[in-house]
């Protein structure tokens, strides 16, 4: 038995309990993990929620998507061993001191790297990846994640040179909501192939922004002059999901193909542009983002890529973590300990 996050209906803050559950022995290609650190995104209410659909027969339903731990238990023939740091993503029911997953959707954790920092990075982290490969700026040499520079130089997608001296060699992203948890990669990743980025935020993240190596612009009315003012702009990644965020990208953007959102999809399809994610008509990129999961956190692990930790949470005071996630003003990632 161990202690987990259960939704027993669908809904706000009041579903979720915390009780025993039963983790079975693992078979073939599992492991079970205790969990040291498991990262609450919005995409977790948004399931038990029932926005993303009401399945009477998914309840109760565990929760959590991802997160980092010790691996207690292995199935016949598994590559890892008791023991071994790790860090799961895609898994399922990771709110919980132990969980059994999938050794598909489970990577080595890399050492000096921080639990809560681990259990945060993936979901957003191979999101970004995968946004930034889908409008052609994707990785251009045999690796950003090594602990040199050289590995930065090299022709990227349609014939832009990317440089690790941090030149931009012409390529200008504009990313929306750039402080958010997917923007915020999306930033560091894009400034380290190379690009000159320009990023949406409120006024308060500016400087944040400005210390991933953006440049800050507010959104709002204007928003397409004043990215005007800063520079021509050859590609777009939509993190937020408004109107103004598409519209503007496709009025800067010349080539549709190049404009891309993983949250406004319903508009983003009466535009034209690329549909990121798990859903009709969008890429979901499966083997894009599994191959990003071990460089992603070698890349935090090497400290050139940030993870912003907003706010700890005991697993007890899941109801609270999950006003925090709701109402938008998380600054970082939540995450809860068993």
């Amino acid at each position: 038995m161990t202690r987990a996050v259960v939704a027993t209906a669908y809904g706000g803050a009041e579903v979720l309990e915390v009780t025993d559950v039963d983790v079975p022995d693992p078979g073939e290609g599992e492991l079970v993990v205790d969990i040291r650190a498991a990262a609450y995104n919005p995409a977790d209410w948004k399931i038990y929620g029932g926005l993303w659909g009401r399945d009477p027969d998914a309840l109760p339903r565990l929760v959590g998507l991802e997160g980092a731990g010790v691996v207690s238990a292995v199935g016949p023939g598994s590559s890892f061993a008791v023991g071994d740091p790790v860090v799961l993503y895609p898994a399922s029911g990771t709110f919980a001191e132990r969980v059994l997953v999938r050794e598909s959707g489970v990577v080595p954790m890399p050492l000096g790297v921080a639990w809560d920092v681990a259990a945060g990075t993936l979901l957003t982290g191979v999101t970004a990846w995968h946004a930034l490969d889908a409008v052609g700026l994707g990785e251009s040499g045999p690796g950003i994640a090594g602990s040199g520079g050289d590995e930065l130089a090299g022709a990227g997608p349609g014939g832009s040179q990317h440089g690790a001296d941090g030149e931009h060699r012409g390529e200008v992203l504009l990313v929306h909501g750039g402080a958010g948890g997917v923007g915020a990669v999306v930033v560091q990743l894009a400034v380290l192939r190379g690009a000159r980025v320009i990023a949406t935020a409120g006024a308060s993240n500016h400087e944040y922004l400005r210390s991933l190596g953006a440049e800050p612009v507010a959104y709002g009315d204007g928003l397409a002059e004043r990215v005007r003012a800063i520079g021509g702009v050859t590609a777009a990644i939509d993190t937020v999901g408004t109107h103004e965020a598409i519209d503007v990208s496709v009025e800067l953007v010349a080539d549709r193909l190049r404009v891309a959102t993983v949250a406004g999809l319903e508009h983003g399809a009466e535009r034209g542009v690329l549909l990121l994610g798990h859903g009709p008509g969008m890429d979901a990129g499966r083997e894009i983002r599994a191959a990003a999961r071990g460089p992603l956190l070698e890349l935090v692990a090497s400290g050139r890529l940030q993870v912003r930790v907003a706010q700890v949470f005991p697993l007890d005071r899941v109801r609270e973590a999950h006003e925090l996630i709701v109402s938008g003003h998380a600054r970082g990632k939540v995450v809860l300990l068993p």
